[in-house]
């Protein structure tokens, strides 16, 4: 069997509608199946990263039909990171979630074979070559998401599952007008092809359709004001579809927007000021918003948002550099904040409002647990030597270069605020007594396997950063070399 960029695509959606047939043979497979499928994935990755290094960039045509008339997937430096790092994480939450909650019963088949779809939709996102399919792999994401969020069917699922559908049909109404409109110009879906065409599109045309993409886009991006849904779809869905949310979701809505600004319209060089404005307010309101909540989970998520206003602004500076710091700062957030979304799941379990204040005397009671989750907040929080610390280093040296002192001042701002959110809750785990009786659940076995293989991850990104740099400085030429991704797909 030949090992293609299209069995990320192929095998998880195959396997996710096969479940309900192998669980007639037996529940166990129901649960075990996606595990060999997502491990199988992590196999891919490792080969096809490999194979990038050695030979560039692979460009598969779907169908025998070469671009720009047939489908293509792309396996870069670039995509290839975000889908490893998506499928990988992926395998740690079905791990996790092996013996979590509802998901030991007849449950297992829906939450599995949804967490496989999403999978599957966000690996599309990132390696299709073809701005309506990219389209289509968004809508399974999102589909999938929507059901997740409402998972336990009580009332405040089923409004925040609600609320993000209303949200992000809009996403999809703006993603097809300006895919729509894009068409009707260029004549081509190919997202290469229409990069070698935008010359023909006129300028009013080019700020409609990128404002339409921009306000798709970033709904899935978090960012403001488009981020409703996020705070009550992080906090109802099951917690360790948490992690899920930050890693493969926001990631695949970042990737398209920054895909759209940098290969579709050729922004690079210079600031992209409108992502520079906006990041700076997602993360700004958001951190503040964070220092606010009363909530573990909705603290958390607004934290996430915090983090994607950042990468936005890093996008935004339009340079290399911003771009890389953008990348270093996805790959950390999406390994530290599914360690602080596993750990602080089990901290909360038996809790019916989910409230920092319940966390009171936890280090006594879950040690192992408290101190993970105080790693994560240390390392989210960009305390050095950790991985979070390098991520905003570089952040603050690609706006330094673009001598934007502001942008530093208010990344050192929401920083402060940050650090203070996350202090608030390590004091009540290890320094307040509990005010009332809470019954605790200790972590599975799984559970601990996951959560230490990520705080291990993390601790060597932190100690021994230089062994990740070379595949993000590599994604960040992939993002940026607009000239040599048309070249390869379109004159393979």
């Amino acid at each position: 069997m030949v090992i293609s960029p299209i069995h990320y695509v192929a095998i998880p959606l195959l396997v996710a509608f096969l479940i309900p047939l192998v669980a007639k043979i037996g529940k166990n497979w129901a649960r075990i199946l996606p595990g060999l499928t997502l491990a199988y994935l992590n196999f891919v990755s490792v080969y096809l990263m490999t194979k990038v290094q050695e030979t560039g960039i692979i460009s598969e045509s779907v169908g025998g039909w070469d671009a720009p008339v047939g489908i293509n997937l792309v396996f870069s430096p670039l995509s290839g990171l975000l889908v490893s790092l998506i499928t990988g994480i992926g395998f740690l939450v079905w791990l996790y979630s092996y013996q979590f909650k509802n998901v030991e019963k007849n449950e297992s088949q829906k939450y599995f074979t949804l967490l496989l779809m999403l999978i599957t939709g966000a690996n599309g996102v990132i390696l299709t070559g073809d701005i309506f399919n990219m389209f289509v792999f968004m809508e399974i994401t999102a589909i999938s998401a929507y059901a997740l969020t409402a998972f336990y069917r009580h009332r405040n699922g089923a409004e925040a599952a609600f609320k993000y559908l209303l949200i992000g049909s809009l996403a999809s109404t703006f993603m097809l007008l300006a895919i729509m409109l894009l068409y009707a110009q260029v004549g081509t879906l190919n997202m290469a092809d229409i990069a070698s065409k935008m010359d023909q599109v006129s300028s009013g045309m080019k700020v409609t359709i990128f404002i339409l993409f921009l306000t798709g886009f970033g709904i899935e991006a978090e960012m403001f004001p488009l981020n409703g849904w996020a705070p009550d779809a992080y906090t109802e869905a099951p917690g360790p579809i948490g992690a899920v949310f930050a890693s493969a979701v926001v990631k695949a809505g970042v990737y398209a927007m920054a895909r759209v600004v940098f290969t579709l319209f050729g922004y690079g060089d210079s600031p992209v000021e409108i992502l520079i404005i906006m990041g700076v307010i997602t993360m700004a309101i958001a951190e503040f918003s964070a220092f606010r909540q009363e909530k573990l989970k909705r603290m958390l998520a607004y934290s996430s948002i915090g983090q994607m206003g950042l990468v936005i602004a890093a996008f935004g500076l339009g340079t290399k550099a911003g771009v890389f710091a953008a990348l270093f700062i996805m790959v950390n957030h999406a390994l530290i904040k599914s360690l602080l979304f596993l750990s602080g799941t089990y901290m909360v379990y038996h809790s019916k409002e989910k409230l920092i204040a319940e966390l009171n005397g936890m280090a006594k009671e879950l040690p192992v647990t408290a101190a993970l989750f105080a790693f994560g907040a240390l390392a989210i929080a960009g305390f050095p030597p950790f991985s979070g610390f390098w991520s905003k280093v570089y952040f603050l040296i690609a706006a330094a270069d673009q001598k934007m002192v502001f942008l530093i001042i208010m990344v050192l701002l929401v920083t402060t605020v940050e650090v203070l959110y996350y202090f608030k809750v390590i004091n009540r785990m290890y320094f307040h007594k509990p005010e009332m009786e809470l019954e605790y659940r200790r972590p599975s076995t799984n559970a601990l396997i996951s959560m230490f293989v990520l705080t291990a991850v993390i601790l060597w990104i932190s100690f021994f950063p230089d062994t990740v740099m070379g595949y993000i400085d590599a994604a960040a030429n992939d993002l940026v070399n607009r000239a040599g991704y048309i070249n390869l797909v379109l004159n393979r």
